[in-house]
């Protein structure tokens, strides 16, 4: 066979190979790995620059490529924990393939890296969210007195109470906000839900499963919090309503409590002009259940 067959074989083959890029977003990431010596880069914004130019050369060639967080401290624990010197190129590439199936990724679909960063950033963000979230709920262990895993029962009853929410809202699409006060920091999930062509719900299994968590978690410890839903639809208003979160159930907010809190600056604390277009309403009815106590040991 000739050499060019050969080549141009190689280069077919090249485009069914998926491959993972380690991208280092921010200069604090970018001054830690400048340590060692085989990471030849010394600017953050040319080093960006070479890595928007390579990402396009694999597009253009039709390799796909997913893009990771890189952090270095994860790095130099991976490393160590793997016996690997972290100053050679090849650990490097072990630990991004690792990132492949364990860290938050973007499939790079020709977007800017200008908006690609702050999507991993909050990719990163969202996973970081439900470890910890879902780290908690597994600390609480199983009732002293029934034995019932305490977390377990909270996220089958989040389960209940969002599908409930979904099942009760207007049509069109939703996007839901829950918070849970709690220490350190205040917990926030985010979901997303469409209409499909069916009638039914659309959604990300992955916000969903962080959303349940971050729910499940402030049931389960009756920590202060909240859930925010707005529904949009062409031609009509948006409409914004939610709950606090009560013991191990939902409670309405009034019309007034949302749309206080929707028109009165975190900071300050100075009212901010509503919204036009925007309809502050009474949630929905979820039942008897939504109010209901939980886990009552």
């Amino acid at each position: 066979m000739a050499r060019t067959d050969h080549q141009t074989m190689r280069r077919v083959l090249r485009r069914e190979i998926a491959g993972t890029i380690g991208l280092l977003t921010d200069e604090h990431d970018f001054s830690a790995m400048r340590r060692y010596r085989t990471f030849t880069f010394d600017d953050h914004k040319i080093y960006l620059e070479q890595m928007e130019a390579l990402l396009r050369t694999r597009a253009s060639q039709g390799s796909h490529t997913t893009i990771a967080l890189f952090d270095p401290h994860e790095y130099a624990e991976y490393c160590t924990a793997a016996g690997l010197d972290p100053d050679i190129p090849s650990s490097r590439t072990r630990f991004t393939a690792e990132l492949a199936t364990t860290g938050p990724t973007i499939a790079y679909d020709g977007q800017p890296l200008a908006d690609l960063v702050p999507a991993l950033v909050d990719e990163a963000v969202r996973q970081a969210t439900w470890e910890y979230a879902a780290t908690l709920l597994a600390r609480l262990g199983s009732c002293a007195t029934c034995g019932e895993d305490i977390g377990r029962a909270a996220f089958t009853r989040a389960s209940h109470l969002l599908v409930r929410i979904l099942d009760t809202a207007p049509p069109g699409h939703r996007h839901l906000v829950c918070s849970v006060t709690g220490t350190p920091e205040t917990l926030l999930a985010v979901l997303h839900a469409d209409e499909d062509d069916q009638g039914g719900t659309r959604l990300d299994e992955a916000e969903a499963l962080e959303f349940t968590t971050v729910l499940a978690l402030g049931l389960a410890t009756r920590s202060p919090g909240g859930l925010v839903m707005r529904t949009s639809e062409t031609g009509t208003s948006d409409r914004i309503y939610g709950w606090r979160l009560r013991g191990e159930g939902l409670e309405p907010l009034t019309a007034g409590e949302v749309f206080d809190a929707y028109c009165t600056d975190i900071d300050s604390g100075d009212l901010i002009s509503p919204e036009s277009g925007v309809d502050y309403c009474v949630p929905p009815d979820l039942g008897g259940d939504s109010v209901a106590p939980g886990h009552q040991h």
